[in-house]
């Protein structure tokens, strides 16, 4: 069942498309991604998803409200971070939560109170629930404004460049926070981010934009292997000869084979290393090797964003040389 659903989502400011006939839907519980360079439009694409800012053509359906017939809706279905959550820094941690769970409509002081204490333990807050908010680190700080975003308990959860500024420490408790968020409360969680480390740990499937158009859907894996080019195998051995080099370049699904640095150290490059590498190192053991270790090196999902980058990068030009 789908979460959220958009259909030609277009969004134009004083003749600029920003968001450009979008179309993609999301998974109950899903983690989906949206990548692309800054100006690309992904916090446009939230903010009308969100019903923060009208699309000026298409739809979406969020939690199963239209965006354009039923807001009010979608904006009770939904919790947002932005790219620069702003906190009220003079009040405490509990203050915030409790000034935007009534803004959220929570009327019932019992109810607000369990909300407020479920979520700052669940965020590891509570027993800072009485300092400032303008005390806490940035990794604090990003962790309340999730709360924040959750106090209402929203099925649906928009993530803006959540672990932009943080450091490794804090963006690593960001993503386990989210991956959490999404494995034991089932939320359905859009993530937009630049930041392809964050992708690449999270998302079920990503979606590449670019000037407001989507460029390609997949998973990260789906993506690697289609872009960034195949797997390669790197066996250490204790010395290699053109009898061990032949015969890992035997084995079916082996590109090439080739041995690299001073050391003993064969690269192979493979369709299929999950298949391959039990018959590579068979060969290489029949033909001498005294194997020490072997590893799968895999394009990773930013090559594989580059290279789609710099593809439509390349077409664009061409194209400009062609009208010219």
């Amino acid at each position: 069942m789908n979460a959220l659903q958009a259909e030609g989502l277009v969004k134009r400011f004083n003749g600029f498309s920003a968001v450009d006939g979008l179309s993609f839907e999301v998974q109950q519980g899903e983690i989906f991604g949206l990548l692309g360079p800054n100006g690309a439009g992904k916090t446009t694409t939230i903010r009308m998803l969100s019903c923060l800012i009208a699309p000026t053509s298409g739809t979406a359906t969020v939690n199963g409200h239209e965006i354009i017939n039923d807001p009010l809706a979608v904006r009770r279905s939904v919790g947002i971070l932005t790219e620069n959550p702003s906190l009220y820094e003079r009040l405490t941690a509990y203050e915030n939560m409790d000034f935007f769970a009534r803004a959220y409509g929570i009327t019932d002081e019992r109810t607000r109170k369990d909300r407020i204490k479920e979520q700052l333990d669940f965020f590891g807050l509570w027993e800072r629930r009485n300092d400032r908010a303008g005390t806490f680190s940035k990794g604090m700080k990003q962790k309340l404004a999730i709360a924040r975003a959750l106090v209402h308990d929203p099925p649906v959860l928009f993530m803006d460049e959540p672990t932009a500024g943080l450091d490794p420490e804090a963006s690593k408790n960001i993503r386990e926070l989210i991956e959490k968020l999404s494995r034991q409360e089932k939320r359905t969680i859009l993530l937009s981010t630049h930041h392809l480390e964050d992708a690449e740990r999270l998302c079920r499937r990503v979606m590449i934009i670019k000037k407001g158009k989507s460029v390609v859907v997949g998973s990260p894996e789906e993506l690697q292997d289609s872009m960034a080019g195949k797997p390669s195998v790197e066996i250490s051995m204790e010395y290699v000869s053109k009898a061990i080099i032949d015969a890992v370049k035997s084995v079916e699904g082996v590109g090439e084979a080739f041995s690299q640095g001073k050391n003993g150290r064969i690269v192979a490059t493979v369709e299929n290393a999950k298949s391959a590498v039990p018959m590579i190192v068979r060969n290489a053991v029949g033909a001498g090797a005294s194997i020490l270790s072997v590893s799968v090196k895999r394009p990773s999902l930013e090559d594989a964003y580059l290279k789609l980058v710099k593809e439509e990068n390349e077409a664009q030009e061409n194209a400009k040389e062609e009208k010219q």
